[in-house]
Order: C-alpha cells, then sequence, then structure tokens
C-alpha cells in the first residue's frame, strides 16, 4: 500500500501549524485592528510571535501581554515570559481538536486566556480554562470575562 506523504513549508514546520489562508489573514487583521482600537492602553498585542515557554513552543495568530514598552534595540526571537492571553484562528486544514489540545498547553504553561476562531462556523470560543468555554456567534459580542475585554464578533468576519 502506498503511504501518503504531506509536504510541509518552511513556514508549517517552523511555527508548528497549518499555513494561513486568505480568510485566515483577514480575520486575523480584523481582530487585531478591533482590539487594538478599544484596548491598546490596557494589552500589548502582537501577532505570530513564537513562544518557549519552559521548553514548550508555539506561535499563536495573537497574543495579548501587559503593556510593555517595544525596545527597537534588543529584539526577542523567542519570548519565555507566557502572554495573558492567546488567539488562535482556525486553518482549512487544521483540526479543531489540535486547538483544543493547544488551549490545555497555554492554559499548563500560564496563559490566563484563550480563544479559538471558527471561520466555518462564524463562531468564537474563549476558554477561561482547559475544558471551560462561552462559544459566541455573529450576532454576540465576545467576551473574555478574564481579561475584561469584548469585541463584536461580527467585526471579526466582516
Amino acid at each position: 500500500m502506498d503511504t501518503l506523504v504531506a509536504t510541509r513549508s518552511e513556514y508549517e514546520i517552523e511555527r508548528g501549524k497549518p499555513m494561513p489562508s486568505l480568510n485566515h489573514g483577514t480575520i486575523q487583521a480584523n481582530l487585531l485592528v478591533a482590539l487594538i482600537i478599544r484596548f491598546r492602553a490596557r494589552f500589548r498585542f502582537t501577532s505570530e510571535t513564537s513562544l518557549d515557554l519552559s521548553g514548550w513552543s508555539s506561535t499563536p495568530d495573537i497574543l495579548i501581554f501587559r503593556p510593555i514598552a517595544l525596545n527597537l534595540k534588543a529584539d526577542k526571537i523567542k519570548v519565555s515570559e507566557p502572554p495573558l492571553g492567546v488567539i488562535e484562528i482556525l486553518s482549512p486544514t487544521q483540526n479543531l481538536n489540535d486547538l483544543v489540545d493547544k488551549a490545555d498547553q497555554y492554559f499548563a504553561h500560564g496563559v490566563q486566556s484563550c480563544w479559538i476562531i471558527i471561520p466555518g462556523m462564524g463562531g468564537v470560543a474563549i476558554y477561561s480554562a482547559p475544558g471551560k468555554y462561552e462559544f459566541f456567534n455573529e450576532d454576540d459580542i465576545a467576551r473574555d470575562s478574564v481579561l475584561d475585554i469584548e469585541v463584536p464578533v461580527a467585526e471579526i468576519f466582516q
């Protein structure tokens, strides 16, 4: 029997996740803009920042940190301090269970809030602990009670 071998790009190998799509990139940009407009004074938002948390590596789509000043002379390739929150956007080739498992790992490594954006459902699952989440659809305002932030879901998917 022939074995099907999937070829992964350098991007996928380096970040440990599938290549993003047009919808994925648009949703990520929409969400970053919505969060920065509303909460820039309270948080530092970054995208595609690589984490190395006690030997566990991940590159979330969006990260939420305490306010930190940029040090343009001493950049960090990998961040070892856990962010307050992370946001992962389900890619078309990705398995939802993989992101749920990843959310558990984020919590085990000190992250306080984890969002999983599910484009095919037009929904957002906001986890406050492993296995504990609220689901919001396009008619809702996504509320993160841990970080005290909220965004209209329709803005994420427009």
